[in-house]
């Protein structure tokens, strides 16, 4: 089977040249992001992507997590070294504030190591993942008894973290959680409850885990705001640190499922021995607003993970195709009698189809990523406030959109091995199982949808949706206006995909008031729609610099001219996939209609 390879031409060319790199690396608190720093940090990242989690990932798929009876859970072989390896390494605290042992990098630079996690490992990678998530809250509205006690050995990796948000009953209805905490006398609470879908809520990587926990008070109203955030460790803490007695949180099983085998999803049990003694993060009731600061991140870092693993899925397909010999490729008679499949038109087709959405979907994401450091860090408050309202567009769509798009990356996978693509011992097969979690991760396609199409459109009226679909119209205008062939194709193709996504927001704020069924029927084209014209807005900036640098002779012209041509495949045979979208938008009406006379 093939090996995994971090895509470093193509990351260093979309932080530099696309996220802005250097830029971020002058944000104050940066400082020490320099380029050759970052490309330090790059490389060691990559061998160990190659070198310890990609070597694992088929034997946690074909082991598996295991429960014991006694409440305890075995991770497959390598796995807890692995992590051992990783927590010593640093990279675990690579984000994360000095004052608690982290490096404070910038998120632009955590995102291209994240992705070559996802790559080499998925069912590895959501354990940090969570982690992260877990810390982020904490940092930010946890009290400085609760940052000393548990921020540094979080952040070293000594201890894991993880988001305890889902019920049997309540699913993704947060407002019928039912998890009870009761005060005491000592200002700690005493939590009752059961909670499932707790990725890594049991491991033998650390000694110790901390999880957020969502519950209610008995004073709390109902609904979401009567929501509270907690911190339930599996041991004790004693004030030197040390740990204490085992709290009572107990795994009482883990789920069978059809992926990322090696990551063990627990049902945890609290309160079954007396009460889980957890304490309050923040203000009670507030603790939904908490839970969103993990979880906006991890939908960014879900995002990342459908990066990651159609990377994967891409560079195995390519090195079969490379290798399989099979038949005459048509047109190409006169050659060798048996050509590798690489040599089939269709086969070429799948495998550029299967790179020029991986190279969108990155993009996509790492200027996100950069508009992230600047959302927190710029020094001018107006600009720090455009990038997050870029962020928060963005979010739902590198989420949403990578993680579906990566269905289909996978599937053109498995498709490009033929018969062997369904058989496990070529790989191909894993990667379609593991990426299938991702748009249900952290809320499905439809909740990130509906965001989009509520908070993050018509709430301000289009305003912020607008503003970006004007820059896409200005390179499209830059580029259909440019000497250079492929440019103006490109730009064309793009101007009529951004007009498609215009046509569909002019539908979506007015319809999100007055016919609420039909704009909620709409969300999830419309969350595409926003996804590939984004994807190919970025792709169309890398080919326009990218022919800046043929014109300069600067670089590799081959890799240059990749860029162009993986642009113009993207412009000339996905993009066209616009108004289409947009018409489905914009009649969500009718076949809501016809949907309500079938069901």
């Amino acid at each position: 089977m093939s090996t995994y390879h971090a895509p470093l031409q193509d990351m260093h060319f979309v932080l530099k040249e696309l996220a802005g790199l250097e830029q971020v690396g002058r944000l104050p608190g940066f400082e020490d992001a320099t380029p050759d720093t970052v490309a330090a940090i790059l490389d060691e990242a990559a061998k160990f992507a190659t070198e310890v989690l990609d070597p694992l990932n088929a034997v946690g798929d074909r082991e598996g997590a295991t429960w014991n009876a006694d409440g305890s859970v075995k991770t497959p072989t390598g796995f807890k070294d692995a992590y051992r390896r990783f927590a010593e390494n640093g990279w675990n605290g690579l984000t994360k504030n000095p004052d608690h042992g982290g490096q404070g990098l910038p998120q632009l630079v955590a995102t291209a190591v994240e992705e070559m996690w996802q790559s080499a490992n998925l069912a590895f990678a959501l354990c940090p993942l969570l982690t992260q998530g877990a810390i982020e809250a904490l940092e930010l509205v946890g009290s400085d008894t609760l940052k000393s006690k548990f921020l540094p050995k979080m952040v070293e990796g000594v201890w894991t973290g993880t988001m305890n948000l889902t019920e049997p009953q309540a699913g993704s209805d947060l407002a019928a959680v039912r998890t009870r905490a009761v005060p005491q006398p000592d200002s700690s609470y005493k939590l009752y409850g059961q909670k499932i879908f707790i990725t890594y809520g049991e491991q033998d990587y650390t000694d110790n885990i901390v999880h957020l926990v969502l519950g209610r008070t008995p004073t709390a109203p109902e609904g979401v705001k009567g929501i509270s955030l907690f911190v339930v460790p599996k041991f004790l803490v004693n004030d030197d640190g040390t740990l204490g007695e085992r709290n009572d949180v107990h795994c009482v099983s883990i789920e069978h499922k059809l992926g990322i085998h090696a990551s063990p999803t627990a049902v945890l049990a609290y309160g079954d021995r007396g009460g889980a003694v957890g304490y309050l993060v923040g203000e009670e009731n507030r603790g939904l607003e908490y839970m969103f600061i993990m979880m906006n991140m991890a939908r960014f870092s879900v995002g990342l993970e459908g990066v990651g693993i159609a990377e994967r899925a891409y560079q195995r397909a390519l090195a079969y195709a490379k290798d399989r010999v099979q038949g005459r490729a048509p047109g190409l008679e006169k050659l060798a009698a048996n050509a590798t499949i690489l040599q089939h038109p269709d086969v070429r087709r799948m495998l550029l189809t299967m790179k020029a959405q991986t190279e969108a979907m990155r993009v996509l994401a790492y200027v996100t990523g950069a508009a992230i450091d600047n959302a927190r860090r710029h020094p001018d408050a107006d600009a720090r406030k455009r990038h997050q309202a870029f962020v928060d567009l963005m979010i739902p769509i590198v989420k949403g959109w990578s993680t579906e798009t990566a269905q289909e990356v996978t599937y053109l996978g498995v498709q490009v091995h033929g018969g062997m693509g369904f058989i496990e011992e070529t790989g191909a097969a894993q990667h379609y199982r593991d990426a299938r979690i991702t748009t249900i991760y952290e809320g499905t396609t439809a909740i990130q949808a509906n965001d989009l199409i509520g908070r993050k459109t018509a709430r301000d009226s289009g305003a912020v949706a607008r503003s970006v679909v004007a820059d896409i119209g200005k390179t499209a205008s830059a580029l259909a206006n440019d000497s250079n062939e492929d440019l103006r194709t490109i730009g064309s193709d793009l101007a009529a995909a951004a007009g498609a996504l215009s046509e569909a927001i002019d539908w979506v704020v007015p319809a999100f008031g007055k016919e609420t069924r039909a704009a909620h029927a709409a969300s999830v084209p419309y969350l595409r729609l926003w996804g590939l014209v984004a994807g190919g807005w970025q792709l169309a900036r890398g080919a326009q610099i990218a022919a800046r640098r043929l014109t300069e002779g600067a670089g590799d012209a081959a890799f240059y001219h990749g860029k162009i041509a993986t642009a113009r495949f993207y412009a000339e045979c996905l993009l066209p996939q616009a108004p289409a979208l947009a018409r489905t938008i914009t009649h969500s009406d009718a076949v809501l209609a016809l949907a309500d006379e079938q069901f």
